[in-house]
This record gives structure tokens, C-alpha cells and sequence, in this order.
């Protein structure tokens, strides 16, 4: 059964939004072009608590951009997104949301940042989209969302890791810095994860 994995359109994200992706607005129409093309439609969200350790004002004297170490892990600093039950966290309203059969929400624990669909970035907590997947059947998912170099790609990876078959639709997907995507595509390239 092939599937749909649209990682984090929200409002936050898009143009005007506080953590917005050039472009990312871009991508919705297209992929609302594309959703009857599959089985199954899921869509991730970040869903961070107000005082989440990736958000800048949760720290003195930091900036944005800066890289701080919490319990053994690198944190990006980032600015305040994806607040749980605001607008910035909600999909935008041209997004075909009518359609998705279900919602990952991730990055809900204060402590600890989620950029993959499937786990937190320590890979000690879950979010059951591998155990739902697979409950349903599905053994072939297509990533699509924002941002490429973030959460596409570590939820993409992470699908592969657990034995989907894994493709990447680079169309359907914006990211913040063209290097880092570049990158990011040789990483999932290396992860047997097909681009598109």
C-alpha cells in the first residue's frame, strides 16, 4: 500500500511564520495534486510545549542559530514554532487536511527536540508512526514537506531504518540553506532512500 508522508506543513513554517521556510507555500497546491495518488495520507506536526529546550527564549543569552548541548545532544536553538493548540502549529488552510487519515504529533516532550516523524532525537521515545504503518499494511512511503535538510530528511531516514521502502519526492519539499540540502540529499542517498 503506498503512502503519503506530508512532514510538517504548518503555518510556522511558511512565509510570515516565525521559523518560516522560503517558499514553503510553494509546495501545498502541488501536493494537494498528488494526494489522490495514494492509499493512505499522513502527516506529521510538530507540536512543541511553550517552554520547549529548542526555542531560543527558553535560554539566557543565547541567539538563534546557536548550538547548545542538552543531556548529550546537539540543540539547535530556534525560534518559538509550533506552539501546541496555536495557529502556527495549525495546517495552513489551502492544504487538503480533509484528506489525511492521520496525525503524528512531535517534539510534545519539553525536554528533548523531534526532527523525525518516527522518533525524538535521542531515539528513546517513539511516536508509534512505525507500529501504525506497518498496522496498516504499508511497506512503501513517499516523503514529502519541510524542511528538506531537518525533519524530510531524518523522517526519511528513519523510514528506511525501519524497513520501509523509501523515496523522497524533492518537489514537493523546501528547506532553509541550499548546502545543507544538498547534503542532506547525499545522506539519504547513502540511507538507500530513492530521490525524485
Amino acid at each position: 500500500m503506498k503512502t503519503l508522508l506530508i512532514v510538517d506543513v504548518q503555518n510556522d513554517f511558511l512565509p510570515g511564520g516565525s521559523l518560516e521556510v522560503k517558499d514553503g507555500d510553494k509546495i501545498i497546491d502541488p501536493i494537494n495534486e498528488i494526494m489522490d495518488d495514494y492509499d493512505h495520507i499522513v502527516a506529521t506536526k510538530d507540536w512543541h510545549p511553550t517552554d520547549h529546550v529548542s526555542f531560543v527564549d527558553s535560554h539566557l543569552d543565547k541567539k538563534v542559530g546557536d548550538i547548545i548541548n542538552v543531556n548529550g545532544i546537539d540543540q539547535i536553538l530556534w525560534p518559538r514554532h509550533c506552539v501546541q493548540d496555536t495557529f502556527g502549529a495549525d495546517f495552513p488552510n489551502n492544504l487538503n487536511h480533509e484528506k489525511i487519515n492521520k496525525i503524528i504529533y512531535k517534539g510534545t516532550n519539553k525536554d528533548i527536540d523531534s526532527y523525525s516523524g518516527f522518533y525524538d532525537n535521542a531515539k528513546g521515545a517513539t511516536t508509534h508512526l512505525s507500529e501504525y504503518l506497518k498496522s496498516k499494511g504499508i511497506d512503501k512511503v513517499d516523503c514529502v514537506g519541510l524542511a528538506t535538510e531537518y525533519c524530510v530528511k531524518y523522517t526519511a531516514i528513519d523510514a528506511s531504518n525501519e524497513g520501509f521502502s523509501t523515496r523522497v519526492k524533492l518537489k514537493y519539499t523546501k528547506g532553509l540553506n541550499q548546502n545543507d540540502i544538498n547534503q542532506a540529499i547525499e545522506e539519504m542517498r547513502s540511507n538507500k532512500i530513492v530521490m525524485i
